[in-house]
């Protein structure tokens, strides 16, 4: 038996905000869609184009309050094939959260507060 990696899910609060925010700032583009039939939840599927791997956007109608994100220790992590490039950019859209340059890698928070770790590609 084996398994392989599917998706990541995070609830957000405003689908079109963070829709637009990991398309802007990642490049991550919906894949497909499924939305419930009486309006309670869609499920977004967003991807690299490259990889498999999906990230789903979840949106609740009856969770109208920001989420818990705890003490954020659990993220996402993307590589940057031009990461000079990507930390400007990220830089100048202001959502750089926390850089570590001794270990060359920064995070950015998305509009829910989530983390997304930016690695370099190796």
């Amino acid at each position: 038996m084996s398994f392989t990696f599917a998706h990541n899910n995070i609830n957000v609060a405003d689908l079109d905000r963070a829709l637009s925010f990991y398309e802007n700032a990642l490049g991550l583009v919906e894949t497909r869609r499924i939305s419930a039939p009486d309006g309670s939840f869609v499920l977004v599927y967003l991807g690299d184009g490259v990889t498999p791997h999906l990230l789903e956007l979840t949106w609740l109608r009856e969770h109208p309050q920001a989420y818990n994100l705890g003490e954020n220790e659990f993220h996402i992590a993307l590589a940057a094939d031009d990461f000079e490039e990507a930390h400007r950019k990220h830089q100048e859209m202001g959502c750089i959260c926390f850089e570590n340059a001794a270990m060359g890698i920064y995070f950015i928070a998305d509009p829910d507060g989530y983390w997304i770790e930016i690695v370099p590609k190796k």
